[in-house]
């Protein structure tokens, strides 16, 4: 009996703590494997981790707090165990673009800001997983996310141009694309040998990665680079190293709070808080799959946002959970969240007594870094699905790609396009849902009889079909085309509704429904349902409309109302 009740308490406990669904498998193997996975994840995690502090515009030990505290915080609080947080790209970009609007890169004014957001999306994510409402993130489609993530990927790729050729930024005119071009420009003043080692870094982590994909290949061309620049003298030759990083650990305090400048970047936060969670339910869905484990949505939007707020409190830069070092955790035989703990414990180590190694990495290393992640990102085939799909999607996907480019920096809005037209798109197509006439087909199955080619059911009468929600949006449309296909049909005494699509009905659908019995009746004409389900008949039964059509005109299957009809008009009963 004890062990029952600790069973179900330890199983409530787990609602808030889901740490305690993993942490009593730990056993000496899932130890070791935990171990092996979090060394591997760290290899990558720590490079990378300083290349997307440089993305978002902060001091590279701002990426390696990232790496720290909220990774072990995503673990303990998240619902997928194996889901490796910390800092990634699409974030950071998205970071780094929101506070740019309101300070200048590099300055204490933009690392307010960074911290700010990841404060603001944390709890923004949090608020969103208390009130359940984790299914939110289906108001952004996947057309336009392949559009959105494919025009940032691009961005994202470009703005290590001026870190890979060795140029300064120079003074930004607000639109991305045209800075890119000045860059461009200024080919003449590039720094050749930060070029060699961008480049060679960029060819070294591609082809290591296509011919040893298990190869740490990221630690490796860091380590390597960092070494030749340290023997070449990279810096005093004019190069852009990475330079002091603090040693020790981060301090934990209440971030700075301007009331002003957050609701400045509240909307930001919350564009951030969704993207960011889209890339961290997509691994978790294919954790989930390959571990056959049950994962929550809303849970995870807690364990991510509680880790966004650890990377407020220890100054760093808002995280997510990552693609790839999630699914190289999964490949490197991760059990339990015991391997995110593991891989936070090499950071620890690298902060505490390895920071002066890091001085001299190239910064356009960490540029080649960069763009070698966000290679996968562009993917122009999902442009083609998108269209051969639905064409509206298609439009959708490439005009949220277009948008996305032409507001960069500002990239948040061009999602925020994309999730609108979607919006718009979805709604004029539910104000317009098709009415299809049926006809019956050799097996006796009710058909789109003009796409068929098939004969009325009968002189006198004719069944149609719609299907969807029937609101105040489309209820208009729908009593037209019903009066237009009665007006095109004198001799029509009967007119039955196949139901069985109509997935809901509002007080607008059921005043609609009334007035277009009481016109039928003048004109003679019946009106008659079928099929119709439990929670549309419930609605017809509330309203008392099912007594206004008449029990004897609703009928439970398409077969009882034809042949109950047909007998009706041949004068059988």
């Amino acid at each position: 009996m004890a062990s029952i009740s600790l069973k179900r308490s330890s199983s409530g406990w787990a609602r808030f703590f889901p740490c305690l669904t993993w942490i009593p498998k730990i056993n000496r193997q899932t130890l070791k494997a935990d171990f092996v996975a979090g060394l591997t994840v760290a290899l990558v995690a720590i490079p990378q981790s300083l290349a997307y502090a440089q993305l978002a515009g902060v001091p590279a030990y701002y990426g390696l707090y990232a790496a720290l505290l909220p990774v072990i915080v995503g673990a303990l609080f998240g619902s997928s165990p194996i889901l490796s947080t910390g800092p990634v790209a699409m974030t950071s970009l998205l970071t780094a673009a929101s506070v740019m609007s309101i300070a200048h890169p590099h300055t204490e004014q933009f690392y307010s800001g960074v911290i700010l957001i990841a404060l603001l999306s944390g709890i923004f994510q949090i608020g969103l997983g208390l009130a359940r409402l984790g299914r939110i993130i289906n108001f952004l489609s996947f057309p336009v996310l392949h559009g959105f993530i494919n025009a940032a990927a691009i961005i994202i790729g470009l703005s290590q141009l001026p870190a890979l050729l060795g140029l300064t930024q120079g003074q930004k005119s607000g639109h991305f694309l045209v800075d890119i071009f000045h860059v461009v420009g200024r080919w003449h003043d590039v720094h050749i040998l930060s070029i060699c080692f961008g480049i060679t870094a960029l060819a070294l982590l591609l082809i290591l990665k296509k011919t040893a994909p298990r190869f740490p290949a990221v630690l490796f061309v860091v380590s390597l680079a960092t070494l030749v620049s340290w023997l070449i003298g990279f810096e005093a030759n004019g190069g852009v190293v990475v330079g002091a990083i603090p040693r020790g650990l981060p301090n934990l305090s209440m971030p700075d709070i301007d009331y002003r400048t957050a609701a400045h970047l509240g909307p930001a936060s919350f564009i951030i808080a969704i993207i960011s969670f889209m890339e961290a339910m997509s691994s978790s869905k294919i954790i989930a799959i390959k571990t056959r484990t049950r994962w929550d949505e809303n849970q995870e939007l807690i364990g991510q946002g509680m880790a966004k707020i650890v990377a407020a409190f220890s100054h760093s830069m808002p995280v997510s959970g990552s693609f790839s070092r999630s699914a190289l955790n999964l490949i490197a035989g991760a059990k339990t969240g015991l391997a995110s703990v593991f891989s936070a414990g090499m950071v620890l180590i690298v902060l505490l007594f390895c920071t002066p190694l890091l001085y001299h990495l190239p910064k356009p290393v960490l540029s080649a870094v960069i763009m070698a992640a966000v290679f996968n990102l562009i993917n122009f085939r999902q442009f083609k699905m998108a269209w051969v799909a639905r064409k509206d999607d298609g439009v959708a996907a490439v005009v949220t790609f277009i948008a996305t480019l032409m507001v960069a920096p500002n990239i948040q809005n061009g999602i925020l396009t994309g999730i609108i037209l979607s919006l718009i798109m979805f709604l004029y197509r539910t104000m317009k849902p098709e009415v299809i006439i049926l006809g019956k087909d050799e097996n006796g199955v009710l058909r789109d009889a003009r796409r068929y080619n098939l004969p009325k059911l009968h002189p006198r009468l004719i069944a149609i079909r719609f299907s969807g929600h029937l609101y105040f949006a489309n209820v208009s449309y729908i009593n037209d085309s019903v009066l237009k296909i009665i007006g095109n049909d004198p001799n029509l005494q009967i007119i039955l509704i196949e139901c069985g699509g109509i997935n809901s009905l509002d007080a607008s659908g059921v005043e609609m429904f009334i007035n277009l019995h009481e016109r039928l009746q003048i004109a003679g004409i019946t009106l008659a349902f079928c099929n119709l389900r439990d929670n549309v008949a419930e609605i017809i039964q509330r309203t008392g409309l099912d007594k206004i059509i008449g029990p004897e005109n609703i009928f439970v299957s398409e077969d009882q109302a034809l042949e109950a009809l047909n007998k009706r008009l041949n004068g059988e009963n």
